[in-house]
């Protein structure tokens, strides 16, 4: 390019040169059809999660399965107000030339959708460790209705979580340095995003780890000691499910929070475009934990696999569970157990069979 001095105005050469320092889009329409792909994939499934977990939640009975359709919901919102309003319409349709009051409160409710979609996760995160560390506790208080209170005031909290964020700069066209507020903001952004529910995964996750070793342990020691015929304990399918979502949401997550901090600290999105890249491929990497909970549902759970199966072939939803004479069984077998003794004695040798063995979600 060739630089010629045509005795512009001094406004119009910071113009000039504000508009020659801002980086570009090096992704171009890539974002416009990454997005609108999952869009139109990430809404369908994620509703018919909800529908499967529905019935799911109305045969079993489960607080479980309250907590998945909360987090699927929550998924659902996150789709409509970051991806549908806030990139595709506001971005890409009218190139934010809206009011300056509307992108604020559409960004206020981006933030609050966000949230409630991760910390989500969090209550089904402490209600497996009750259920593995503490079961006799988890009989007491997992319930459905106290699971719906839980979720309603993670709901509500999540809500007002997002109304300081109606301040929140925009990093794609904001020219000037982060000042004190815009601080403030991405570090309790990051924190509430990222960095405060990882801390509860982990540790909670690692002590459904480690409780899960020692048992295994335990039962390993008793096998060789001839005490008792043991059943090799193996990873439960409701924890493997949460292992794989919590996982999955930290590898998503990570890149997005390193360089939001990036731009805090070092180089803004607005002038390099290098930043404004990763920035860009972060956030699509980010969006994508809306749309994969159902394949590792799929993946992990034949319950909900079957549940999903039904919903697709428009079958209706089952009144009572399933096996009901089975379970009628064990009612009476338990029964006559507290009569007889020297039955009750043999059955303790007795081991079990597959079908009682096995636990599902």
């Amino acid at each position: 390019m060739i630089d010629w001095h045509n005795g512009t105005s001094p406004s119009q050469q910071v113009d000039e040169s504000s508009a020659q320092e801002r980086s570009e889009c090096v992704l171009a329409y890539i974002p416009v059809i990454y997005y609108s792909t999952l869009l139109c994939v990430g809404v369908p499934v994620n509703i018919l999660t909800l529908v499967a977990l529905y019935r799911l939640a109305v045969r079993t009975q489960k607080a479980l399965y309250v907590y998945l359709l909360a987090l699927t919901g929550s998924d659902i919102l996150s789709q409509l107000f970051i991806i549908f309003v806030g990139f595709l319409l506001e971005t890409a349709v009218f190139h934010r030339d809206v009011p300056v009051l509307l992108l604020r409160s559409v960004s206020m409710m981006e933030f609050s959708a966000n949230h409630a979609s991760i910390w989500a996760t969090v209550p089904l995160t402490v209600d497996r460790y009750v259920a593995l560390c503490h079961p006799l506790l988890h009989r007491q208080i997992s319930y459905p209705a106290r699971a719906r209170r839980i979720i309603a005031v993670v709901l509500t909290l999540a809500l007002a979580s997002g109304v300081p964020f109606f301040w929140w700069s925009d990093m794609w066209r904001v020219s000037r340095a982060p000042n004190s507020l815009d601080t403030a903001l991405i570090w309790t952004h990051v924190t509430i995003i990222y960095f405060l529910p990882c801390c509860i995964f982990l540790v909670l996750n690692s002590l459904i780890i480690l409780r899960l070793w020692k048992r295994q342990r335990q039962q390993m020691c008793q096998d060789e000691s001839g005490q008792q015929l043991a059943v090799p304990s193996k990873l439960g399918k409701t924890t493997a499910m949460l292992l794989a979502v919590t996982s999955v949401f930290a590898v998503l997550w990570a890149p997005r929070t390193g360089v939001v901090l990036y731009h805090l600290y070092v180089s803004s999105v607005h002038n390099d475009w290098r930043v404004h890249l990763a920035y860009d491929l972060a956030n699509m990497l980010a969006m994508l934990n809306t749309a994969v909970n159902f394949f590792l549902y799929c993946f992990v759970s034949k319950p909900f696999r079957g549940a999903v199966r039904d919903v697709l072939l428009f079958r209706g939803v089952p009144l009572h569970p399933r096996h009901p004479l089975h379970h009628q069984r064990n009612a009476a077998n338990a029964s006559t157990s507290s009569i007889s003794s020297s039955k009750r004695s043999q059955r303790e040798v007795t081991p079990l069979s597959p079908k009682r063995a096995d636990i599902k979600i």
